[in-house]
């Protein structure tokens, strides 16, 4: 059976809980009108402000964005640290906004091998929306699935060696509390733009029993027209968790 967390429900107008993104194809959109990879970053952010807006006005509890995962250090080093950059600049800008419209700002993923300056930025941002309930945005830098499910297991066997669990005490509800996503629901939806269909390590262990959604529009052209249709596609679709389709019609599913 799936873990207490996957067994997440949008909600009742259909609109899931929480939606997962990974924004892809800045790159790309800026070398189709012959510009520099940086504006394809910077276009990136219009979209991101965009979707937050439509989250918030359709109800969406949960958006987490893969703005930066651990494979991202192999890009160029100029690239690199102007990703930092916009990153610095992009979380000045906007966290005073986001606590203006009532969204928590929440960041996973190994943070220390970020600057202090951009540490202590991430760290105010959290705590000064952390109060905050008409949408919660989940920001995943330095993030990695295996990372994530890595960091719990050594949580859990610490716990272990000190006697505070026994190892047959383990189980998926038990893995799942220890993930940086503990206090979330699990991802409804998941939407990779830019072409690509794969997770690209990405959530790993929460994507168990989530929708995926794959579209060949560059993460810039992503607008609330494009999110409209995602979410379109995933009120279409009948979610089981385990169940036959027959019992999901005929009658409420308690999980």
């Amino acid at each position: 059976m799936p873990s207490e967390n996957a067994c997440n429900h949008s909600i009742d107008n259909g609109i899931p809980r929480h939606i997962a993104i990974i924004m892809d194809g800045n790159g790309r959109w800026a070398q189709k009108r012959f510009m520099p990879r940086a504006v394809g970053h910077q276009a990136g952010v219009k979209a991101v402000r965009k979707i937050v807006e439509h989250c918030v006005r359709e109800g969406v509890e949960v958006l987490t964005l893969f703005a930066f995962s651990s494979e991202n250090w192999r890009r160029p080093p100029e690239e690199v640290s102007l990703l930092m950059e916009l990153f610095m600049v992009t979380l000045q800008a906007e966290i005073d906004k986001l606590h203006q419209n009532n969204i928590r700002l929440r960041f996973i993923g190994d943070t220390s091998r970020f600057s202090e300056a951009l540490q202590k930025k991430m760290s105010e941002g959290e705590t000064q929306t952390r109060n905050n309930t008409a949408l919660t945005v989940v920001i995943a830098v330095n993030y990695g699935g295996r990372w994530d499910l890595c960091q719990a297991f050594r949580t859990l066997n610490q716990k272990v060696l000190a006697g505070e669990l026994k190892p047959q005490d383990i189980d998926e509800n038990l893995v799942s509390r220890h993930l940086s996503t503990a206090d979330l629901p699990e991802p409804d939806l998941f939407i990779r733009t830019g072409g690509e269909q794969r997770v690209s390590n990405f959530l790993l262990w929460q994507l168990a029993y989530t929708e995926l959604y794959f579209t060949d529009t560059l993460w810039p052209d992503f607008d609330q027209t494009s999110l409209e249709e995602a979410i379109l596609s995933f009120k279409g679709r009948q979610r089981r968790f385990g169940h036959t389709g027959e019992q999901v019609l005929g009658k409420a599913v308690t999980l």
